[in-house]
This record gives structure tokens, sequence and C-alpha cells, in this order.
């Protein structure tokens, strides 16, 4: 299963790397702000709605961030525009910790979101282009283990600094520690180069940053972008609800501690990890379309189990391994799908675009959650928004079409010819 790595070139190698550690800690930095919301809901008096909405702003802006940065890479380079992102989440995730009231962490939250989403689009793009056609779903798909590294990081320190400090201190520190990734940029100025893709159509860029922004918005990309998008949506809307409010759900409604909290949600980033690693081999196995669909559904069952079935706290803990599993595994395709719809010249912009407004949309559903609970219980409302995204997905996905096994230098002829 493993052998494909040593197949792997130096420049793929490093490339895998820089983006693994890239996606770790951006997960690390967005899955903060989860384990201090009732920290903020009891030190500021913050409702449900309000709460809701400093998740929904980073992922609003995230959009924004993922859209730019997308257009940026394809006009000044992936690796560049990487660097920069990195830097912008880190240092806005370290102000969040100096923040004094809602306004200032609501503007420093929505701040953080355009690094967040830049990071993604610049660091997808760059995985599509160097991992050769028959390994990309498996090497992007290895690359998103990050994304549930990061956030099982955070839970640990998240759980020790609650344990070790006072709750109106921890929180600060917490942000505090978000800084780290800003030194990963050192190692990637040093090791990673630019696509031979982006590379070889580098000359043949026309235009500004600002038109290159609506690339993907022109002709034959137009429908595509549009339902990718929602496609996109429906993936993200669910895994919002459900992780977003997951911490909060297990402190109010299962009254567990801030640690145990921790460990659960710790615990279910295994799940996740499962989960990326069946996708990337499920995406190249069978298609991207095939995991998109095994995903959702499956996504729909576990959830409304956990919800619904009674249960004793162990094994809710042991069902959130293939719930989490379920939920996330539609990731490692994500990257390659779009990777496979786009030639080099729009790439950036359209990968940018889809996912993070994509996104965008999905953020309203955590936001919804928080209103939804003055009628329905927390868990129920999660399940409900839950299950909207999943059917989102679907609908979308019977109207796009299957990319696996797509070369870039197909794409490229097909945009030339």
């Amino acid at each position: 299963m493993l052998a494909w790595l040593r197949d792997l070139n130096p420049k793929e190698r490093r490339t895998m790397t820089a983006c693994f550690a890239g996606w770790t800690l951006d997960g690390f930095d967005q899955q903060l702000y989860s384990y201090v919301v009732p920290t903020m809901m009891a030190l500021w008096g913050l409702s449900a709605g309000a709460a809701g909405s400093l998740g929904m702003i980073t992922v609003l802006t995230s959009s924004l961030g993922g859209w730019l940065a997308g257009a940026l890479a394809d006009r000044f380079g992936r690796v560049r525009v990487l660097q920069w992102a990195i830097l912008w989440y880190s240092l806005f995730t370290f102000l969040c910790g100096l923040a004094q009231n809602f306004d200032q962490l609501f503007f420093l939250r929505a701040m953080h979101g355009i690094g967040f989403g830049g990071e993604w689009a610049a660091g997808s793009v760059l995985m599509g282009e160097v991992i050769r056609d028959k390994y990309r779903g498996r090497g992007v798909g290895f690359v998103q283990t990050g994304a549930a590294v990061g956030p099982g990081a955070a839970a640990l320190v998240y759980a020790g600094l609650y344990f070790v400090l006072p709750e109106s201190i921890a929180w600060r520190v917490l942000f505090f520690v978000g800084i780290l990734p800003a030194f990963l940029v050192l190692w990637i100025r040093r090791n990673i180069d630019e696509s031979a893709s982006f590379q070889t159509r580098g000359t043949e860029r026309s235009g500004n940053s600002l038109t290159q922004m609506f690339a993907a918005f022109r002709g034959r990309y137009l429908w595509t972008t549009v339902k990718v998008s929602l496609m996109v949506a429906g993936a993200q809307g669910g895994v919002f609800a459900v992780q977003f409010w997951m911490p909060t759900y297990l402190r109010t409604v299962r009254h567990m501690s801030a640690s145990t909290a921790g460990l659960f949600v710790f615990v279910q980033m295994l799940g996740a990890f499962i989960g990326f690693i069946i996708g990337a081999y499920v995406s190249d196995a069978l298609g991207r379309k095939w995991t998109f669909c095994i995903s959702a559904i499956a996504t729909f069952v576990t959830v409304m189990v956990f919800m619904f079935v009674p249960m004793s706290d162990t094994a809710m803990l042991i069902w959130g391994i293939p719930m989490s599993t379920a939920i996330l595994m539609k990731f490692s395709a994500m990257g390659p799908y779009m990777t496979e719809l786009y030639p080099t010249e729009v790439r950036g912009t359209g990968q940018g675009f889809c996912y993070n407004g994509g996104r965008a949309i999905g953020a309203f559903f955590p936001t919804m959650v928080g209103y939804a609970v003055v009628w329905m219980p927390l868990g129920t409302s999660i399940a409900v928004f839950c299950g909207l995204s999943c059917m989102l997905m679907l609908i979308m996905l019977a109207v796009l079409p299957e990319t696996r096994g797509q070369a870039i230098a197909q794409l490229e002829a097909k945009a030339t010819g």
C-alpha cells in the first residue's frame, strides 16, 4: 500500500512534506477557536448565536482569502503565495489572544480567515501539479491527513493548558501558540520549487490579478465553478455543523469536563486521519465522485446514530471514530478533483474559489445550528443541518463529471484546442 511513496522523486516528496506541514498547522490554528467557545460564552456572556457568528466570519473571509490567493498563485506562483498565507494566519491567530471584547475578536478572526483560506488554495494547487497523475489522489490525500493531525494536536494542547491554567488565561495562551506555523516559511523558502506546469506556462499569463479573479467564471468554466462550489458547500456544511459544535455539545449536553471533551475530539481526529487515508486510496481506485458519494451517505448515517441512539460516553467515544472517518474521507478527493477540472492558467483561481466559496456557504450551517437551538435541542439541530448538507452534496454530484486519471497535459491540450 505504501510502495508508491518510494516511487516519488525528491521534488514530489519535499512538496508533500511542506504541504502536509502547512495543512497540519493550518488545521491546528483553525481548530483552536472551537475549544474556547464555552469559555467565551461564560466570560463574555455570549449567546450561542454570537459564538457561532465568530466561527462563521472566519470561514466567510476564508472564501475571499482562498479566491484571492488562487488568483495570486496563478499570477505570482504557488510557492510564494503559500508562504504569504502561512505568515498571515499565524500572525492573526496570535493576535486573537490579545482580544479584549467580542468586537476585537470578531475582527481578528475575520483577518485570520483570509490566510486560512489562502493556504489551502495555494498548497492544493501546488500538490496537484507536482504529484504525477497516477498518484495524485493518494498524494493529496496523504497530505490532507494534516487536517486531522493539526486539530488533534490542538486538542492535546487545549486539554493540557486548561488542566494547568485557569480558563480566563488558558484561552489566550492557546491562541498565542498559534504563531508557530510562521517558522515553517523559513523551511519552504529553502526547499520548495515551483511546479513545472506553472513555470512552463509562466510567459503566457496576461491581465492583472483583479481580472484573474474572475477567470473561472468565463465561458465554459462558469457552470463548472457554480456546481463544484455548491458541492463543496454541502461537504463543508456537514463538517462545520458537527465539528464546530462538538466541544460545546459534549460540555453542555453531555456535561463532560474540558479535558475529557478535548480527549474526545482528539480521538475523533484519529477517525479523521483514517478517513483521509481511505479517501486517498478510494479516489484513485474507484474515482473522485464515488468517494464523495460514499462519504456523504456514510456521514448522514453515522451522525444520525451518534445524536439519536442512546449510548454511554464510552460508546460515543468509540462511535466517534467511524463517524469522523465518514465525514472527512471526502476531502482527500477535493484537491485532485478540482485540479483535474481546470487548466493551469485558471487552476488556482478556480480551485481557490470553488473550495473557499463553498466553504463560505457551508459556514452558515454552524450559525444556523446555533440559532436553531431556540426551537430544538443542540444535538437535533446538528443532525438536521448535517443531513441537509449531505443532500446538497449528492444533488450536485449528480450533474458533475468524473475526472479520475485526467493528466495535466490533457487539460492543457483541451484548453488550447
